[in-house]
């Protein structure tokens, strides 16, 4: 009778462990979450929600942007000069169109694909270096973080880049929809209403955007075969390339999106604040870097997934604004974006079906 009581409690006890390691993650943002909304005035405002994602598009995209290498089992440390690089370009781009006479639309949306075309630029030069000539990860997209660095000073010469027509600040700081009591629900455009008319702004345009490159990217990596084929490249290289997968033009495209998004991401911020910078996106990197990671991403490669790196970019965003909202000096987050993230890792690695 005691032995049989004893087996029963082992397949428990695996059974909450194995809970544990699925839901953990979310289970910590919520908690998060409700402890800000005591301790820090104002953050349980449902305009808090949107504070959080529109201040935190950058590091959404960048972390998605690692995700896709940290799962081939690299590193881009490239990506926040690329989107400053970006944001430099798109504005200078943008604006020149604009100058020459090209209508508001028109000079917004070729300068935008211009810029998407340049950004990936760089990330073909990465993927290229790691995939054909068997460069370190490390070593390749560190060196092209001081090449989009210095090509980004050369351009501004040390000012922000700027001239954005004022469309661009519409679409950047606007929201999809707008409800005006007596005037009804209002799409892109904010309505006309009498002054001290209170408008409700619902979703930023930019996490509009965000929302659906992450949709796409959700899509093409759990339900596709590239999607696939990145998991195996990360997996198990020889394996992969025994399996027939091309895992040279694998990598190099996901290095070329890593730089894609980094460049969108810049393109978001050149809008939000109608201007781009050279170190636009320098503070950005450690933290795209780390969402990956407390999303339970491997370094080694092989794992990771669009829906955790997410809860993992919302732990940091919601650090970071509650912490904000506390006046708690920004040095703070840093040390506590560390202890969650070696938190992260031992719960990965040693909870049931994680790898040790």
């Amino acid at each position: 009778m005691e032995a049989a009581g004893v087996a029963g409690v082992e397949p428990t006890r695996a059974r909450v462990l194995s809970l544990l390691a699925e839901r953990w993650l979310f289970a910590f943002l919520a908690l998060e979450t409700l402890y800000f909304c005591f301790a820090a005035e104002g953050f349980a405002n449902p305009n808090s929600l949107q504070i959080l994602l529109f201040y935190g598009v950058e590091i959404f995209l960048l972390a998605m942007a690692e995700l896709f290498v940290i799962v081939t089992g690299g590193i881009d440390l490239s990506v926040g000069y690329v989107l400053g690089l970006a944001s430099i370009v798109g504005t200078k781009l943008i604006g020149a169109l604009a100058g020459a006479g090209a209508p508001p639309a028109a000079a917004l949306a070729l300068g935008a694909a211009l810029t998407l075309a340049v950004g990936i630029l760089p990330g073909l030069v990465n993927g290229w270096l790691v995939a054909y000539l068997d460069v370190p990860p490390f070593i390749a997209t560190f060196s092209m973080l001081g090449v989009c660095h210095g090509v980004s000073e050369l351009i501004i010469e040390g000012v922000y880049a700027m001239g954005l027509p004022p469309l661009a600040a519409e679409l950047g700081s606007g929201h999809l929809l707008y409800y005006a009591p007596g005037a009804g629900m209002s799409f892109l455009a904010r309505p006309e209403v009498e002054r001290g008319t209170e408008v409700w702004e619902i979703v930023p345009n930019v996490v509009v955007l965000a929302a659906v490159v992450i949709a796409v990217l959700w899509f093409a990596l759990s339900r596709t075969r590239f999607g696939r084929h990145v998991y195996a490249v990360g997996g198990n290289r020889d394996a992969a390339l025994r399996a027939g997968i091309p895992v040279r033009r694998r990598l190099l495209a996901v290095y070329a999106l890593s730089a894609g998004l980094a460049s969108l991401a810049g393109l978001a911020y050149a809008l939000k604040y109608v201007s781009g910078k050279a170190d636009a996106g320098a503070g950005s990197l450690l933290d795209s870097i780390a969402a990956v990671m407390i999303g339970g991403a491997s370094m080694f490669g092989g794992s990771g997934t669009v829906g955790r790196t997410v809860a993992g970019c919302l732990v940091i965003a919601v650090l970071e604004l509650g912490l904000r909202m506390r006046g708690t000096p920004t040095f703070d987050k840093y040390v506590l974006v560390g202890v969650i993230l070696v938190g992260a890792v031992v719960i990965e690695r040693w909870l049931p079906g994680k790898g040790r």
